[in-house]
């Protein structure tokens, strides 16, 4: 069995709704923030979900502290662009091996 966290973040304050992600204020250096964390190996898979208005992330890290000391260095989190709304645990018990 595997354990990750499953982490949805959450547009913030300064979002602006009428750009869309890849238009928004710091997305050029937001994007190469979250790639080192997915070729660091962090960041499992991530992405939008539902309306949009949240972003679900699977994520390997030891506990939620290091998810949060790691995510308030994006610039995202530090523009006020996204927030964490919700980290679980999640127990990993049926894997395809083609994530």
């Amino acid at each position: 069995m595997r354990e990750l966290f499953a982490v949805v973040r959450t547009k913030g304050k300064t979002w602006d709704t009428t750009q869309p992600m890849r238009s928004q204020r710091q997305w050029a250096e937001h994007a190469a923030f979250m790639d080192r964390l997915a070729t660091d190996g962090f960041i499992v898979l991530g992405g939008p979900v539902g309306d949009g208005n949240d972003f679900l992330f699977a994520i390997n890290a030891a506990d939620e502290s290091e998810i949060g000391l790691t995510l308030q260095r994006d610039p995202w989190s530090e523009s006020g662009m996204l927030e964490i709304k919700s980290i679980q645990p999640w127990t990993i018990l049926l894997e395809s091996g083609t994530a």
